[in-house]
């Protein structure tokens, strides 16, 4: 696969101020942990910040993540480096991102990644079938193994060396870990957002 691509910005807004008509932000009790009002405390200032500057607002996931500043941090720079400078094309990175939404029934997840597929070319036919039980024929070879990758990392843990060894004949070993870092890192991000019902 080439080269890392260029960062995108969050497709629901740049600014840096949280919706006052969401009521997660008013203390409400929809997420079971309470979201950190950006710009009420001064030792967030710094993340705060490097969030910004990455995806153009600070969202009600990482309002929650800042409860606990080290693990926003490291997670701000992970999902950076997995989203914005992976080897992985923008539509396939997106396809499995939406199918690991699907598998772990994190809508939130879904939602947000819509938008950033559709801005990396994939059909709504394609996003569409993310949802059937074994996604097939709208997809390409290549995009039908990732998918076939996705489920098993996501439902069994284990990879099948079979699988395996045909994915090798379409990414070389940088692809191999982009895609796999991938798959398990937004498994991490829906997991979160289930555990913690956040939720639009």
């Amino acid at each position: 696969m080439g080269a890392g691509h260029p960062r995108e910005e969050d497709p629901a807004g740049m600014s840096d101020q949280p919706d006052k008509s969401d009521k997660r932000t008013q203390g409400s009790n929809a997420t079971r942990v309470p979201p950190v009002e950006p710009g009420t405390r001064a030792e967030l200032a710094d993340i705060e910040r490097a969030i910004l500057a990455e995806r153009g607002r600070i969202s009600i996931l990482y309002r929650v993540l800042l409860n606990s500043p080290p693990i926003a941090e490291g997670w701000e720079k992970m999902l950076t480096a997995v989203r914005n400078r992976s080897s992985l094309p923008a539509d396939l990175r997106e396809l499995v991102i939406l199918r690991v939404a699907v598998l772990n029934g994190a809508g939130f997840e879904f939602d947000a990644h819509v938008p950033h597929a559709e801005r990396a070319g994939v059909s709504a036919q394609k996003i569409a079938a993310i949802k059937d039980p074994r996604p097939g024929p709208a997809y390409t070879e290549e995009e039908q193994l990732a998918l076939q990758l996705t489920d098993a990392m996501t439902r069994d843990v284990s990879v099948p060396d079979a699988l395996f060894e045909r994915l090798r004949t379409h990414f070389d070993e940088r692809g191999l870990v982009d895609l796999v870092a991938t798959i398990a890192a937004y498994n991490m991000v829906s997991r979160f957002l289930v555990a913690l019902k956040i939720e639009h």
